[in-house]
């Protein structure tokens, strides 16, 4: 083997083998287990995220591959309407071409040719991730076979009349000019105003003041609304007021969604540019008057002066024509949240058109029932309240999307504007009995990218066709995901899987948090915090890492903020910590939290736990590889310390297992951790070294040693796998060949997972080796504590000792002298005095160390005050930082805990620096 562990010598390499060998496709043997990958956006990269839940579900699928199951991972990508046609577009415009210069049929074919240049970015990186789904059955959602899917979901909802064509208000991004999803916007705090108004009342009675943050809206206002137990009110309610600038009459209405104790307690009511205007609009029957273009500018409904003007530059004509008027009584500053397009970075509007709906309320009760009897399970559990709160709330789907990129709707209109849906324009005309001198059209609008992805669970299961893997995939195991698109996938696969399959289309949801900065703050562009998991594992130097983070940024004002944070984090960029670090951290950072603070420490910690596994292995083959194993037979006899680790290996092995089941991807890897470097790479290494290294030790025990090392490392290594899937590998090709395991697989990936075996569990040996380890590390603490050199033979003295202590030092006296490096061992009679020593307990038994001519008291008093003076000044510096109003108030929770933990550390060290100078200063 290699010195030292270098991930890019192996993990391209093999895991091309991997590929070219076909270890990913379904065994076609076994209990069926499956898993859906979500399917990320063709345009898109990996991101932390995806990192994240890619490996937990590869670690999953991994796991059950080598536990015998018909194992399939299904992965794909999605069209990704929006942002696809949007790189396309860019580049079009690099050119200095538009898409309408193509045509839409030209369009398309372009963003397919695009797509076989560039789509396939984000599997090449979920290769270098190691992960292991069926390739050969990667599917993208515009697929021919996925389309057809679409089709057929699309006509037979229309046939029942749970698709429908209506005129309601969406989310409309004016510079892509279509409707987009929740998803899709961003709400964040800007700076804005408050404009508040005086409605004067038609009989001249009075007047109503109003307040605004978008005050060009009030050219559609259609009425002002009270709270109807507002008694300051009562006598205006059915009254009108004129509306200023365009001397509409408008009524004064009663409506119990107003907040009286909010502003003035009247509200002006825009029902075709407010969501909550517009269902309050349609409780009163109020008009609904649309003020905006597509492009949101203003129309012709509105006075001619403000016609065709932008909305911001109308919002400033209006104000400044309000103030004028004398009607703006006053100009607020306020801080506002503000819905922008994702990927346009617009201001959305909430606007009226014409768009495709799903009726949701029959589909959703079935979906509801599923997760409620039990069919589908929520982990953690506390998702499920999110989900039926939302589900019990459930408004139709605005599936329509005015873009060129999709399923284009299969709609057709007549000169008149009548609807037939159906397969083709040939299949309508004959169905409807329609001739061909009448002109047919089909629909602009394809469908909103989600759904096409509700069809999912069965659509990639070669859905309409009656296909084996329908019968056997459906439903898969668990769905891995965020929280954040519960509404906008889960819950619409439950109800088309129900109501297309008549099964549910997962057993489990496993809901991930989300991964934020070390900070705790969401990992964004434009907080210049991003972390691309490719860096992590391969590297990359300042300046590459500088410009990526800078590039392209929608507010490029904070580039040099961002440069100089990351130039102060990273100040030599980002080291190369290799897959299997990576993943192992994502793996012990999977917790039940909804956020997950990412450390990059513990990356760099994971790193080290790679070599100390590739050093471990270095040691076991330098004492197997030339000698005899057992491996073909020959008389053995086990240790303590051989029946001991064995006994170590089966509890981790049990569970690991429990921690799996339980989705608790963090204790799996604690105990993984655990085993890996404290019992065994610590102990279990040191204590051969008394059995391989000794005169007195028979063949038979050196063989025993020999055989439990080379084993319990390759059981290590299959136990490891799914978390690491590339340094396992490497070193199991190397040592199972001198194991006991004969299989005749040719890599890890596809061996069996070890099996818990009750018959190498030994209680004693564990009682007695935990005993060894107590006496072991108390002799070592001491050392540590009080300065003394690990080479130092010491005397000890032992007080209180038992039959069961009197026996363990018989059986284990000689690698005692050896692993604490004892010079002699005396036994005190009760009642005798000892010197003044240091002391450890191992239950009841005292070991004592005397001091008298160990150390240099006054060299180690000075010592331990100069440590404490340090300690001090440190812990002073903290507590002022804490004490700081100005630092409490502004720094992130997670920054103060860890300033917090900090000083609780600090005072612990000063307390035990204060007991060993009392300790020293007795001698």
């Amino acid at each position: 083997m290699d010195k030292t562990f270098d991930p890019h010598n192996i993990e391209k390499e093999c895991y091309a083998k991997w590929e070219q060998q076909g270890y990913f496709k379904a065994s076609g043997e076994g209990q069926p287990y499956c898993i859906l990958l979500p399917p990320p956006n063709v345009t898109g990269s990996l991101h932390m995220g995806h990192a994240f839940q890619h490996t937990i579900m590869d670690s999953l699928i991994r796991y059950k591959r080598m536990k015998g199951n018909n194992t399939l991972w299904q992965c794909g990508t999605d069209h990704a309407g929006i942002a696809t046609q949007m790189v396309v577009e860019r580049k079009l415009n690099g050119e200095g071409k538009t898409r309408h210069d193509l045509g839409r049929e030209g369009f398309v074919k372009k963003i397919w040719e695009w797509k076989e240049e560039s789509g396939g970015t984000i599997t090449q990186q979920m290769r270098r991730l190691g992960t292991s789904p069926d390739w050969e059955r990667e599917v993208f959602t515009m697929d021919d076979s996925l389309s057809d899917a679409v089709q057929e979901v699309f006509i037979k909802l229309h046939e029942e009349g749970l698709i429908y064509r209506g005129k309601r208000l969406v989310n409309w991004d004016p510079a892509l000019l279509t409707a987009v999803s929740d998803l899709e916007v961003i709400n964040e705090e800007e700076n804005g105003h408050m404009w508040h108004m005086s409605y004067p009342l038609t009989d001249g009675s009075g007047h109503l003041v109003v307040a605004t943050t978008r005050p060009e809206t009030m050219l559609g206002d259609t009425a002002v609304a009270v709270h109807p137990d507002d008694v300051r009110y009562a006598s205006f309610i059915g009254k009108t007021i004129t509306l200023p600038l365009t001397g509409r009459e408008i009524p004064i209405i009663a409506d119990d969604y107003v907040d009286q104790e909010f502003g003035t307690g009247c509200v002006k009511i825009t029902p075709a540019h407010d969501f909550n205007d517009y269902e309050m609009g349609k409780r009163h029957n109020l008009d609904i008057i649309n003020i905006l273009t597509d492009e949101a500018k203003l129309n012709d409904v509105v006075p001619a002066k403000y016609q065709g003007m932008d909305r911001f530059d109308a919002r400033a004509a209006i104000v400044a024509d309000l103030l004028e008027a004398g009607v703006l009584i006053k100009t607020d500053e306020h801080k506002l949240k503000v819905p922008r397009g994702d990927r346009s970075g617009v201001v959305i509007e909430p606007y009226l058109t014409n768009q495709w709906y799903v009726a949701v309320e029959s589909l959703a009760k079935p979906a509801i029932e599923a997760v409620e009897s039990g069919e589908i399970r929520f982990v953690p559990e506390n998702w499920n309240k999110t989900y039926y709160q939302w589900m019990n709330n459930i408004q139709d789907w605005c599936i329509s999307r005015q873009l060129w990129w999709g399923h284009r709707i299969p709609a057709w209109f007549d000169e008149d504007g009548k609807i037939f849906v159906g397969r083709n324009e040939a299949e309508i005309r004959e169905k409807n009995h329609i001739p061909d001198a009448v002109k047919l059209r089909q629909d602009e609008d394809v469908l909103d990218t989600w759904f096409s992805s509700a069809l999912w669970p069965f659509a990639t299961m070669g859905w309409p066709k009656q296909t084996s893997e329908l019968e056997t995939f459906v439903p898969s195991s668990v769905l891995v995901t965020g929280f954040d698109i519960i509404f906008f996938w889960v819950a619409r696969m439950i109800m088309m899987t129900k109501k297309f399959t008549g099964k549910v289309p997962f057993k489990d949801i496993y809901i991930t948090g989300l991964i934020r900065d070390e900070n705790g703050d969401k990992m964004s562009k434009s907080k210049g915090n991003v972390l691309d998991p490719i860096d992590l594992i391969d590297g990359i130097d300042l300046d590459s890492l500088m410009d990526k983070r800078t590039s392209g940024m929608m507010q490029p004002k904070m580039a040099a903020k961002i440069g100089k944070a990351t130039q102060k984090e990273f100040p030599q960029g980002i080291n190369a910590y290799g897959t299997d670090a990576l993943r192992f951290t994502f793996a012990a950072m999977a917790s039940t939290s909804r956020d997950i603070s990412f450390d990059m420490g513990r990356v760099e910690g994971y790193r080290n736990f790679c070599n100390k596994i590739w050093n471990a292995t270095r040691f076991v083959l330098m004492n197997t590889e030339e000698f005899d194993t057992g491996r073909d037979g020959g008389e053995m006899s086990l240790s303590v310390f051989d029946r001991w680790i064995w006994s170590q290996f089966q509890e981790t092995l049990k569970a690991y297992e429990v921690a799996i089941d339980q989705y608790r991807f963090d204790i799996a890897a604690q105990h993984l951790y655990e085993f890996t470097w404290n019992q065994f790479c610590d102990w279990y290494l040191e204590l051969s070294k008394p059995v391989l290294n000794s005169e007195q030790s028979t063949e038979a025990e050196k063989r025993g040693t020999r055989n439990t090392l080379i084993n319990v490392l390759e059981h290590m290594m299959r136990l490891l796998h799914p978390f690491m899937p590339f340094i396992t590998e490497e070193i199991w090709l190397k040592i199972q060949p001198l194991s006991n395991n004969k299989t005749t697989a040719e890599s890890i990936m596809v061996d069996s997972f070890p099996e818990f075996d009750a018959s190498k569990h030994d209680q004693a040996a564990l009682d007695d080796i935990e005993w060894v380890k107590s006496f072991i590390v108390g002799i070592r603490n001491i050392r540590g504590e009080m300065d003394i050199p690990p080479s130092k033979p010491l005397p000890i003295l032992l007080r209180n000792v038992s039959q069961s202590d009197q026996s363990r030092l018989h059986k284990s006296g000689s690698y005692l002298a050896k692993l604490a490096k004892l010079e002699s061992v005396t036994h005190l009679a009760p009642g005798e005095q000892a010197p003044a020593s240091a002391t450890a307990l191992v239950g009841e038994m005292e070991i004592l160390i005397p001091m008298a001519g160990l150390i240099d008291k006054e060299a180690e008093l000075a010592r331990l005050n100069k440590a404490a003076e340090k300690i001090e000044k440190d812990a002073q510096r903290t507590k002022g930082k804490l004490s700081n109003e100005s630092f409490v108030s502004k720094a992130p929770a997670a920054v103060i805990d860890k300033e917090r933990t900090k000083l609780a550390d600090m005072e612990m060290q000063l307390g035990k620096i204060q007991a060993q100078k009392a300790e020293i200063a007795a001698i």
